[in-house]
């Protein structure tokens, strides 16, 4: 049976109400609603617009995490990490830095797309990584020689034991003249494995070498391979346009944490002439998303950024040009189900990153991106907020942002100052 819906306003914007809609769009499941809107200005005949919206039978994990931020480049005043359930509109903080001393946080990252266990960082005077198991927070700090260092891009082992780190030394600089506003970029980095039940970390010469950048880590689905990019170190930032980072990957054992000692290449950048970073296999690890640029690791800030799939059984790579725009497209995260990636882009106005949702099938064709939808049309219009990592998760956090304030605060650091293995 065909149903119909009719909304009337007077100020060019309305909501549909929950119950209509959710009974609308079960129905509309495997097809379309066709929506036919009729306006009128001043003094004007009416006029008609009419599209399609197409529903997908695959369900998307209820929430998506993100940390808003004020697009700037050096400074900041107000950030946070938020939580947005996509079923409705409700967004809450998790943690947002007016409660912490204006400290930065950044990289939360979850095992296995659960609210329960996650971490996050935070800069400042409340340094350090914040683990965090259902109500439970556990700070660790690193030391490198004698010196402070940070974990910084992360990624947790399935079994939810390991959690893979690089540790980056990054600059910053501006551009006089380019369409590029300015350049982010390593001038050493290393991928280190921390260990959360022996609480010590580890790595292997493969990992972390003087010889080449190492970084943006990644575990694969069934937890037996660690996937990274890593492109030769040069002097920087004189030759910052000539780093370029290979897609590698290594076995990994979780029974004992032992590295393997051949690498595989699956991005090779000299034959692409591209930079890959980010990658990220799709849950039932059949593909393989990642984001590539001319050159560098600070894809967020680059116009050609765009992002590629590889279908790791037939080793084919779609360039998505459904899905990409003429700017960014950054940082992505699969839903737990492999029919839904959310990523980040500048396709609006180049300057604020937003959260876009694509649909993939089961042939991993992409649908049309879309933007996450707010209560109010000019929600994007009004905010002065980029999104920035959004990570899908099927449950939610439930570590009251009480306990991380006090956390902060109250905490002590384990400070991890010998790496085995190099």
């Amino acid at each position: 049976m065909n149903r119909e819906l009719i909304i009337a306003a007077d100020q060019g914007a309305f909501n549909l109400p929950d119950t209509d809609w959710k009974i609308l769009s079960q129905d509309a499941q495997g097809k379309q609603i066709d929506v036919t809107v009729y306006f009128r200005e001043p003094q004007s005949d009416w006029k008609q617009m009419s599209f399609p919206i197409y529903v997908s039978r695959d369900s998307v994990d209820a929430y998506l995490v993100y940390r808003r931020i004020f697009p700037g480049y050096r400074m900041w005043n107000e950030m946070g990490i938020y939580q947005r359930c996509v079923e409705n509109y409700v967004e809450k903080s998790v943690l947002n830095n007016q409660s912490t001393n204006n400290s930065c946080m950044n990289c939360h990252a979850f095992c296995e797309r659960q609210g329960e266990q996650m971490l996050f960082h935070q800069r400042g005077s409340h340094n350090g990584t914040y683990l965090i198991d259902h109500r439970q927070v556990k700070k660790i700090a690193l030391e490198r020689d004698g010196k402070p260092a940070s974990f910084v891009y992360p990624y947790w082992h399935p079994s939810g034991r390991y959690v893979a780190f690089s540790t980056n030394e990054t600059h910053q600089d501006f551009h006089l003249s380019d369409e590029n506003r300015i350049e982010v970029y390593d001038v050493e980095s290393d991928v280190l494995i921390y260990d959360t039940e022996k609480e010590r970390v580890f790595s292997s010469p493969l990992l972390a070498s003087m010889a080449c950048y190492e970084t943006f880590p990644n575990f694969t689905p069934d937890g037996n391979y660690l996937l990274f990019c890593s492109a030769d170190s040069v002097c920087m930032p004189e030759n910052y346009r000539d780093v370029r980072y290979n897609l590698l990957r290594v076995a990994f054992d979780p029974e004992d944490g032992s590295i393997g000692t051949q690498v595989d290449t699956l991005y090779n950048a000299r034959e692409a002439g591209r930079s890959v970073k980010f990658p990220r296999v799709s849950p039932d690890g059949k593909r393989l998303l990642y984001t590539v640029s001319d050159y560098g690791n600070f894809s967020i800030w680059h116009k050609d950024a765009d992002l590629h799939m590889l279908d790791l059984s037939t080793g084919a790579i779609d360039s998505l040009p459904e899905v990409n725009s003429p700017d960014v497209e950054s940082y992505h995260s699969w839903s737990g189900n492999s029919r839904w990636f959310v990523f980040s882009s500048r396709r609006d106005d180049g300057l604020f990153t937003r959260p876009y949702l694509v649909h993939v099938n089961e042939r991993g064709q992409c649908g049309k991106p879309f933007l996450l939808p707010q209560a109010s049309p000019d929600y994007y219009e009004c905010s002065l907020f980029s999104f920035n990592v959004p990570e899908f998760i099927h449950t939610p956090v439930i570590i009251s942002k009480e306990r991380l304030v006090e956390a902060s605060r109250k905490e002590d650091t384990t400070t991890i100052k010998h790496i085995e293995g190099i």
